[in-house]
């Protein structure tokens, strides 16, 4: 039986332990199921990105005469668009190469699960016997996977999430009527791209309106700019029943007033939450609290109820997001191999963003987060067309699609919260990031030089309208 300084499950942020562990001479075990990379690079933001960006490029395409040219519909090549798109997942290989290479590292193509606190068995599923390994510490970033709402006949019908969308159920060309259940940022992503590629798209959603967790004037607003691009959007509905005829699904929606209605579709894509995959590592015989969702706890130091085990990323239930678990890991990194006093996960100002149409950024609170906890605010709003670059791209203040910028700031003149929807809004909202994390005022911003004309001047100069 093998013993390591530091085995680490799951091969997402956990690659950054992993070679880190090695570089400072740690022998290292690392297990992962399936490819390397992770959710990010194989079944999330980085393939769809591949698909994202060409919708993009078809919806400025359609707004185009605003400044002037006039051009023509753009035509789909579906099967460029596909391959750009593996060629990025296949990278997984790449890094799986790599790894085999390494030193003082072991990589364990199975499913890890605890025997006891310092104990991993390995199973394969049958293809080979199983591995048993102990470990002195372990990381556990072993992520998350589609939360699979119970739908009669949804099994028998057949469904697409995520993970079974990035395979090889992968369509041979954009379906003529996608469905989606769920409002939230990969339904909305997967509404834009096949929208913008001739798709009929229906979004399916259980609460009053998507992007619920965001703030309520940039739900209004991509909302419309969804409808506006014929995508189809049923609030408070939930799935009552899916079945197929022929290559066809029949959904049925249930309404708020017990009304039902069918959608018939070619497929029906569930994107309505996330849940742990702590449920497969048994973390009952490691002694690893979690809580009712199955959310793995860690304290500031990502540490769990047993402080040789460690978890990072998806699996703590602390924001799932990449950025957030690339922080993670490289905080752990700094804290097992570096630091002499270890730093505490500072969650302050994690920003997010929605890849859909307009494309959504976000920070911090939320103007109804502030209301409800009853913190002093002062709030501004600018437009994109408000701006010089933002006219140049033919926004003006008549126009439905007129992004903006909401600042929000304490009494004290620093920065609660801001969202933008509109283009390059996740690269605009970067400042406030920077400002947030380092505890500065929106005061550094207004005795900044900024480029002109450009969109800075949207995120800047919306301080100078702070009631």
């Amino acid at each position: 039986m093998d013993t390591y300084d530091l085995v680490v499950i799951g091969s997402g942020a956990g690659l950054i332990v992993a070679e880190q562990a090695v570089e400072h001479g740690r022998r290292c075990a690392l297990v992962e199921r399936a490819k390397m990379g992770g959710t990010c690079l194989t079944k999330g933001c980085i393939p769809s990105k591949m698909l994202v960006f060409p919708a993009d490029y078809i919806r400025e395409t359609e707004r185009a005469d605003r400044f002037g040219v006039k051009a023509r519909q753009p035509d789909i090549d579906w099967n460029t668009i596909a391959a750009r798109m593996w060629e990025q997942i296949n990278f997984s290989d790449t890094i799986r190469k790599n790894f085999e290479k390494l030193d003082n590292l072991t990589l364990y193509s199975g499913t890890g699960s605890f025997i006891d606190p310092y104990t991993l068995v390995i199973r394969y599923g049958g293809e080979k016997p199983d591995d048993i390994i102990k470990g002195k510490q372990f990381i556990i970033a072993a992520g998350a996977r589609s939360f699979v709402p119970e739908i009669e006949g949804l099994e028998e019908a057949g469904y697409l999430t995520s993970e079974r969308f990035f395979t090889d159920r992968f369509p041979h060309a954009p379906w003529k009527h996608l469905a989606l259940y769920g409002g939230g940022s990969i339904s909305l992503e997967f509404a834009h791209i096949f929208s913008a590629y001739g798709s009929k798209v229906t979004i399916i959603e259980r609460s009053g309106r998507v992007l619920k967790k965001e703030d309520e004037d940039i739900s209004a607003f991509v909302t419309r700019q969804l409808l506006r691009n014929g995508v189809e959007i049923i609030t408070d509905g939930s799935i009552d029943q899916v079945k197929t005829e022929g290559t066809q699904k029949y959904v049925r929606v249930k309404g708020p007033t017990g009304t039902y209605r069918d959608i018939v579709c070619d497929e029906l894509f569930i994107a309505s939450g996330i849940r742990s995959n702590a449920d497969s590592l048994a973390l009952g015989r490691a002694g690893v609290a979690a809580d009712a969702r199955g959310w793995i706890m860690t304290n500031a130091y990502l540490e769990t109820s047993k402080p040789h085990i460690f978890a990072i990323g998806d699996i703590n239930g602390k924001t799932q997001l990449r950025h957030k678990a690339n922080y993670e890991a490289q905080l752990l990194c700094d804290n097992l191999f570096k630091n002499k006093q270890r730093i505490p996960a500072d969650y302050n100002a994690i920003p997010r963003a929605v890849f859909t149409c307009p494309q959504i950024a976000g920070v911090g609170f939320t103007e109804s987060e502030l209301k409800e906890k009853g913190i002093a605010y002062r709030s501004a709003v600018q437009r994109y067309s408000d701006v010089v670059a933002g006219r140049a791209m033919g926004y003006r203040g008549e126009d439905d699609d007129d992004g903006f910028v909401k600042a929000l700031v304490g009494e004290d003149d620093r920065i609660l919260g801001a969202h933008i929807a509109g283009p390059q809004a996740a690269a605009l909202i970067q400042p406030y990031v920077n400002l947030m994390r380092t505890g500065g005022t929106y005061d550094a911003v207004l005795d900044s030089l900024v480029i002109h004309p450009s969109l800075n001047e949207l995120t800047a100069w919306v301080f100078e309208y702070m009631e």
